[in-house]
């Protein structure tokens, strides 16, 4: 059968439902819905992602989040205890680690035992669907802050599962963005349909009156992703998420790195939300939004390693973005140490307290950005809506086969890859080759010319040499990859 956004009849759900929990032996832990909900139900509102986010939203203020999880459940809540107790961070983590990522539990179960053996973790993260709902519940009662599950997973209905059985209030991916940045073979309409079953059961919770928040992952590929591609694709994940009766849903983007066009981004992404959300029928889901710090290269030196951190946390406070997730001194390095995640949260604290009263940066600048990035979205999410026969499901699948959607230097052999971007003269990211994204050609001359001018001022041609030397700019002082 054809991929449709239609949400999940309830018999559709439970049969899936059974072949899903049956897939590893904790499946069993979370088989009784009705016990579940009422676990959610005695949580406290002060560990609700969705209050919590709300609240932020009302007072204009950024919230703060790093990213952090390992093997064993004591080691695990022990470092969530220091995010909250020596990071202050107002939302916790519970990265999930890269085995259970591709359903290979066996090698996650391990892993685990492995872990024990040394004493220390050997996984990059917490093999939740391992060790079950129990422990995931010790997790969630651990700490008083509201924790979501972030991972990067194709298929992540029985993660689901277990995490929301086990006290977690919010889950982060989606069917595009945890798909083809990370996977290379997985089709999207596998991952979409995967991914609907996840939103169907985090619509069951709602309808139950358990609201857990739902975060597509903005990044994508974390390198010079262009606003109108990351916005687009926020929107398409978030308008699929509320189709299947989620209430709560955070869009996200990840830093780009020129100021005016980041805080042009956002606020963007926000106004069209309300307006595909309002005229898809959606219009009392709750959105907010995250922005997350640079994700890619770091200076090695961890002075530079805090001023892009610095940088990053100065530009979502001046974009009121409702969270912000942090990085830290130690990204160039591989898994970051407790303490340099504390680091960075503490960095990213300071200058969130010393901007909290000021406005959103505004300027004729900012303004235009956000005009040319809304129309360039507008291109896109209409011509997906299009192709899918006003089904935005089919339209998505039918869209990256076309071009239409493309996500530059993405695994996936299901994107095409010929976007390609690269940066102006000023550090704001272009189109050094729009592929087959279907923009006007006043939009297409806009980059051209973009181009040419850092081209003149550079004096050598637009060329591929340019791309190369944006992404490591950062990693490597300058934002600009000029010579």
């Amino acid at each position: 059968m054809e991929l449709k956004n239609i949400k999940l009849k309830m018999d559709e759900f439970m049969k899936e439902r059974k072949e899903v929990l049956a897939t590893w032996k904790t499946g069993e832990d979370a088989k009784d819905l009705e016990s579940n909900f009422s676990y959610q139900r005695k949580i406290s509102k002060s560990k609700s992602f969705s209050l919590k986010l709300k609240e932020a939203d009302g007072k204009n203020a950024t919230l703060i989040q790093p990213r952090a999880g390992v093997a064993l459940p004591e080691e695990h809540i022990r470092l969530l205890k220091l995010l909250q107790n020596e990071g202050d961070a107002d939302l916790l983590p519970t990265t999930i680690d890269s085995y259970t990522r591709h359903n290979r539990y066996e090698q996650a179960e391990k892993g685990i035992e492995e872990s024990k053996e040394a004493g220390r973790s050997l996984l990059n993260g917490f093999p939740a669907v391992n060790h079950g709902v129990k422990i995931c519940r010790e997790v969630t009662e651990s700490v008083d802050k509201p924790i979501e599950v972030r991972h990067g997973t194709p298929d992540a209905r029985l993660l689901a599962e277990i995490t929301m059985a086990g006290g977690f209030t919010s889950y982060e991916g989606g069917g595009i963005s945890y798909n083809i940045p990370y996977a290379k073979e997985m089709s999207l309409e596998k991952s979409i349909k995967y991914w609907q079953y996840v939103d169907r059961l985090i619509g069951l919770y709602a309808e139950n009156g358990i609201i857990i928040n739902r975060e597509p992952f903005g990044p994508l590929t974390g390198t010079l992703v262009p606003a109108c591609i990351s916005n687009s694709i926020a929107l398409i994940e978030g308008l699929l998420t509320a189709s299947q009766g989620a209430m709560d849903i955070t869009l996200g983007y990840g830093q780009c790195g020129n100021v005016y066009q980041d805080v042009a981004a956002i606020s963007s992404l926000r106004e069209l939300s309300k307006k595909y959300f309002d005229k898809s029928g959606f219009s009392k889901v709750s959105t907010s939004t995250v922005f997350h710090q640079w994700m890619g290269g770091f200076p090695a030196d961890e002075a530079k390693a805090f001023g892009v951190i610095a940088w990053g946390a100065t530009t979502a406070s001046l974009a009121k973005a409702t969270k912000v997730i942090t990085k830290t001194p130690h990204e160039a390095m591989g898994i970051p140490t407790p303490q340099a995640n504390i680091e960075g949260l503490k960095v990213t604290r300071q200058i969130l307290n010393m901007l909290s009263h000021q406005q959103m940066l505004r300027s004729d600048i900012i303004d235009k950005e956000k005009e040319l990035i809304s129309k360039e979205t507008t291109c896109i999410i209409d011509a997906v809506l299009k192709l899918g026969d006003s089904d935005i499901a089919l339209g998505a699948v039918r869209a990256f086969h076309a071009g239409v959607l493309d996500i530059p230097f993405a695994p996936s052999k299901f994107t095409l890859g010929k976007a390609l971007p690269v940066r102006d003269v000023n550090g704001a990211v272009r189109f050094f080759n729009t592929g087959n994204i279907p923009f006007s050609e006043d939009i297409k001359e806009f980059h051209k010319a973009r181009l040419e001018e850092r081209a003149k001022a550079e004096r050598r041609p637009v060329s591929f040499q340019m791309i190369t030397d944006d992404i490591y700019a950062i990693s490597k002082g300058q934002l600009v990859g000029s010579r």
